[in-house]
């Protein structure tokens, strides 16, 4: 024999109850139906009493929506020919509960007695419907042969009495038994009883383990059990096989695809368990079993450290501490034993090695109660101090990442909770049992959806890894970087299972959020008509209000209000990457936190644009450092702007032209007198030293410069209206390197953290004699290139190398290079 059970879901329609007359339809041996009530029944008989027993007339509209549902339904689904006695039998069955509903409504009294009895009509309603529908089928009643005891103001199920009963009653040789699920009877008073909220899939495990079925089949609105709620993650999928053990970890922490106790009466008798969809038959579904089975579609989950994710989001957390705890024996029975006698349910306990602190997780229905039970418990103990208070906290989640490969397998904890570190979430307590199947930690409410995502992908359970990026600043550095992220989209997620997801751009005016992802080929219509007006600071708080895991914060402006939010963004766990040197070059102390803030925190800091565009100047020196190196000296052109503006002058085009060619191209900051003072070269100059090791200030930086201080005064109108008064100088002086065969080169040097920045000459066969267009070029001195300098050189300026430097910097976040 076969046993299936059918949710409310699965009866609730007339396509679910098609459905479920084709399957049973193709099953070739005797079988068992156990139904749940149509959907939303049950609630409604809930909702129905509890009305009446206020005196309340409009629990008669809610009776007449229940007849309706199940009139509607004989009519939908029942044959034509069996309509009329089915009609008659259902009409029976709702007059005897309008009936009873009328006595609540009369006297106004609502016991556990009756409220099991009126609930328990939604399943012999949905049952009866069921039988109609599927040729020769019999009729059984659940209440006659599943038998219960009471135990802590709940019905248990009395297995020895119950399994006689089942066995005996499945004797016959009737193919097809349709069961009401859910509904039981007291074995001593024959009182209706029920198996609690999901008793249906119970019933089903119950009668499957008293006979021994072949298996147990639980057809829902699910595939299966999937890798997390797909509610909250769009990547979840769904697990093609579990261990029983594995399912009934799940299963408890919230994974709300079957009722828990359904699992070990299979489990006992060794009787698989298939979770399918009653409206996707073609869905292989989830198969459970004793043993760890290869999946069918081959996805290699079976090799994967953990299988699924599950949650309790209503988790409060009781803590009872006091020194006064420490190495007594019995405290632990004692609370325990307490909750127990108030039938608290606890699905988690922590206890601190010393013994002073143990912390347990209960449903937050059941907090309050628990506390107070606690409280009467220790009240001589907290009387004399020796224990405090009993401390409740709530609006709390319950995580457990579960898995029989996590057994004897090293750093999942480790790798989980440094994740959970890196994304900003605080872990308040948690747990791992012995049999490492399951590791289990508490987090605020708030960080659930975060949490379940950043573990979805860390443990690989995704089929990519994902980066969540906002972005400031779409000009020409910015807007070729959304155009490469665009271009590479696909790509990245083909071949490095990476999907860059843009979920914020800004500019100076407006912003556009969209968690699942903006549209790249339309952001600027977007920004423009859907945008809202914002400022850096509005924008921080919008990044950290979304609270999205592995965010990444990217900034392609030169605005020092930008910079102004690195550290809090940081302190969130934002990782930054800028292409804006004021960050990296303001004061040392600044520049040293943000440093310090993200590697306290376990997120990335990074710059590398702020030198040399796309050029790996600073990576290259943090390598040096890293592998015990010193970086002795640095010589270099740094200014990509200065350097075409030094190589294009000639007789035909003179200094202030140059200077607007430069503009032109994309390779001057939007103001070109940051170029011409020397200030980026200084800034430049001032980050590559502090990379190296030293504590310099912009300040300290002797400048040596070429332009005069009253060509920048004023707007940037008048520079462009002055600058033309130094062509004339600029010409005489390039006449005379020509005819002596030098160019000239603006310098940055640094020698033991002292620095320097001006106009030098180089002669032919200097390393940046021939320094091509915008290219820079540095020359890095350590202890270990002392006689003979390490060499960088390449283009240094352009809205796109910069664009690709940036793009680096991102893929090393995600650990692509």
């Amino acid at each position: 024999m076969k046993v299936f059970k059918f949710g409310g879901t699965s009866v609730g329609s007339a396509a679910g109850l098609q459905n479920i007359r084709e399957i049973i339809a193709r099953e070739p041996g005797r079988v068992a139906v156990v139904v749940s009530a149509l959907g939303g029944v049950t609630d409604l008989l809930l909702s129905t009493g509890a009305t009446a027993a206020q005196a309340d007339p409009a629990y008669c509209d809610r009776y007449e929506s229940i007849c309706r549902r199940h009139r509607e339904a004989i009519a939908e689904s029942v044959p034509a020919h069996l309509q009329e006695e089915t009609r008659a039998q259902v009409e029976a069955l709702l007059e005897e509960l309008g009936n009873i509903l009328r006595g609540v409504f009369l006297i106004q009294d609502l016991s556990p007695k009756t409220t099991n009895t009126i609930v328990g009509y939604g399943e012999r309603l949905s049952s009866l419907i069921v039988s109609r529908i599927i040729d020769g089928a019999v009729l059984r009643d659940a209440r006659a042969f599943i038998k219960t005891e009471p135990y802590f103001n709940k019905h248990i199920v009395d297995f020895a009495l119950t399994n006689e009963l089942v066995r005996s009653t499945f004797a016959d040789d009737a193919r097809v038994s349709v069961v009401p699920g859910f509904i039981s009877s007291d074995k001593t008073t024959g009182e209706a009883t029920t198996l609690g909220r999901g008793g249906s899939d119970y019933t089903a495990a119950i009668i499957a383990a008293a006979v021994g079925a072949e298996a147990l089949n639980i057809y829902t609105d699910v595939d299966g059990f999937m890798t997390a709620d797909p509610r909250v993650i769009d990547k979840a999928y769904l697990i093609e096989s579990l261990t029983f053990v594995e399912a009934m970890e799940l299963c408890n922490f919230g994974a709300k695809v079957i009722y828990p106790p359904t699992i070990f009466p299979a489990y006992n008798r060794n009787i698989p368990i298939y979770i399918r969809n009653t409206y996707r038959t073609e869905c292989p579904g989830t198969y459970i079993s004793r043993e760890v089975t290869v999946p069918v579609a081959g996805r290699g989950d079976m090799h994967k450290a953990i299988k699924g994710i599950s949650s309790i989001n209503d988790s409060c957390l009781l803590t009872i501490r006091g020194l006064g705890m420490c190495g007594v024996i019995g405290v632990n029975y004692r609370i325990f034993k307490a909750l127990a006698k108030a039938g608290v349910s606890v699905f988690m306990v922590s206890q601190a090695s010393s013994e002073n602190t143990t912390s347990i997780g209960v449903r937050r229905d059941d907090a309050e109660r628990a506390r107070e039970v606690l409280s009467t418990e220790f009240a001589q103990e907290i009387a004399t101090g020796e224990i405090d208070e009993i401390m409740l906290e709530c609006d709390l989640a319950t995580v457990a990442i579960v898995g029989e490969n996590m057994r004897h397998c090293p750093g999942i904890a480790g790798k989980l909770f440094g994740t959970l570190g890196r994304n900003g979430i605080n872990v308040i307590a948690c747990a791992q049992g012995a049999s490492e199947t399951n590791i289990s930690f508490v987090v605020k409410v708030e960080s659930l959806r975060k949490t379940l995502n950043v573990i979805h992908d860390s443990f690989f359970l995704s089929e990519y890894q994902v980066l969540n990026l906002f972005l400031t600043g779409v000009g020409l550095v910015g807007g070729s970087l959304i155009e490469q992220i665009r271009s590479q989209q696909e790509v990245l997620l083909r071949t490095n299972a990476l999907k860059i997801n843009v979920v914020g751009i800004s500019n100076s005016r407006r912003s556009i959020f969209d968690r699942d992802g903006i549209d790249l080929a339309r952001y600027r219509e977007l920004l423009e008509n859907e945008g809202v007006p914002t400022t850096p600071q509005t924008i921080r708080d919008r990044i950290t209000e979304m609270n999205i895991f592995n965010s990444v914060f990217v900034d392609c402006t030169a605005s020092p209000a930008v910079a102004e939010i690195y550290g809090d963004l940081l302190s969130h766990n934002v990782s930054v990457v800028t292409a804006n040197k004021i960050a990296a070059s303001s004061a040392y102390e600044h520049y040293a936190a943000l440093k310090n803030t993200a590697r306290t925190r376990g997120v990335k800091f990074l710059f590398e644009t702020n030198v040399g565009a796309g050029l790996p100047i600073i990576n290259t020196i943090n390598d040096l450092r890293h592998s015990g190196d010193t970086i002795l000296g640095l010589r270099a052109v740094l200014s990509g702007t200065l350097n075409y503006i030094f190589n294009v002058l000639s007789e035909e085009i003179p200094f202030s032209r140059a200077v607007a060619m430069a503009k032109e191209a994309g390779y001057a900051e939007p103001d070109p007198r940051i170029d011409l003072s020397g200030t980026d070269v200084v800034r430049k100059l001032v980050i590559l030293a502090r990379e190296s090791g030293y504590e310099v200030e912009q300040a300290d930086v002797v400048k040596n410069l070429f332009v005069p201080n009253s060509i920048f005064e004023g707007s940037t109108e008048d520079f462009w209206a002055k600058v033309p008064q130094l062509d004339a100088e600029f010409e005489r002086q390039r006449r005379v390197l020509a005819a002596e065969g030098k160019r000239w080169r603006f310098v940055a040097l640094m020698e033991n953290g002292r620095c320097s920045v001006g106009l030098e000459t180089v002669e032919a066969g200097h390393p940046f004699y021939d320094l091509e267009g915008s290219n820079n070029i540095i020359l890095i001195r350590t202890t270990r290139y002392d006689e003979y300098p390490l060499q960088i050189k390449g283009y240094g300026a352009g809205a796109s190398v910069t664009a690709a430097g940036v793009f680096a910097d991102i893929m090393s976040i995600a650990n692509i290079r």
